[in-house]
């Protein structure tokens, strides 16, 4: 027997609001961006800085709490696994894209405007959350993105 790990955890800002979308079933579905940044000194003392965008995905009731809660700006942790997808645009041209399926959203920081929603967890782990994937298979022809 092989072992096997797929997870990925970022802490970023969200480089723009989620967009929320329902797939045929009805399933919610979220989309954002997470900027990371990392920075070293090269070889002449010269600091340098590399920034990457993260593409996540959160569905089920995940989705609906990321799109309740989460801005641009806004800094969050979030975990879950990689998965690529490929698609063709109308033109002819091959796509692919690698996103994190997110199973877990920790918003890091408050809203500037004093609201009422404190820093806090969002996980299809955690008892009031569903488990984001569901029971049922997600064919990539339904994800409305």
């Amino acid at each position: 027997m092989s072992m096997s790990l797929n997870r990925a955890q970022v802490i970023g800002n969200l480089t723009r609001d989620p967009e929320i979308r329902s797939t045929p079933s009805g399933q919610s579905v979220a989309n954002f961006s997470v900027a990371t940044s990392s920075s070293w000194k090269d070889a002449q003392g010269t600091k340098q800085e590399r920034t990457e965008f993260h593409n996540i995905v959160a569905w089920g009731k995940l989705a609906e709490i990321c799109g309740q809660y989460l801005a641009k700006g806004r800094k969050a942790y979030v975990e879950g696994r990689l998965q690529t997808r490929d698609w063709e645009t109308p033109e002819g041209q091959k796509r692919q894209r690698t996103e994190i399926i997110a199973d877990e959203v920790i918003l890091l920081d408050r809203p500037s405007q004093g609201g009422g929603f404190n820093a806090g967890a969002a996980s299809s782990s955690s008892p009031s959350v569903e488990k984001s994937m569901g029971e049922e298979e997600i064919k990539v022809e339904d994800i409305p993105f």
